[in-house]
């Protein structure tokens, strides 16, 4: 293994605070909690298109069940069911998503698109 002969090393300084300070701010300045990607702002329109489809089509399926459990469309309860199921599956996430997009586009704190998933 060749040695390295040839790098010329120097002293670190001793002092961690450079003295830089920011002036909204009591303590030094830290850029590593000032990181604010261009991805943050960047919307999923392909998610959130995703979300809108499944909440209306879950909430479609909700309403079909309710309208054969209650009688008022004919079928039988086991297809019900089936429909309530599907409509549970599908409108959760739906649901979920599209509140998240919603308040990210409202601007309320702890809310972010980068929190939706992107395709």
């Amino acid at each position: 293994m060749a040695s390295r002969r040839h790098v010329r090393y120097g002293q670190l300084a001793t002092d961690d605070d450079d003295g830089d300070y920011d002036g909204s701010r009591s303590g030094p300045f830290d850029p590593r909690f000032e990181y604010s990607p261009k991805g943050f702002d960047r919307i999923p329109w392909k998610s959130i298109a995703l979300a809108l489809f499944l909440l209306s089509l879950g909430s479609l399926l909700l309403f079909l069940s309710l309208f054969i459990l209650s009688g008022h469309m004919g079928g039988e309860k086991s297809q019900a069911y089936g429909l309530l199921i599907l409509g549970i599956l599908t409108f959760l996430p739906g649901f979920y998503e599209t509140r998240i997009a919603y308040y990210s586009w409202r601007g309320a704190n702890g809310y972010r698109f980068a929190s939706i998933p992107d395709y």
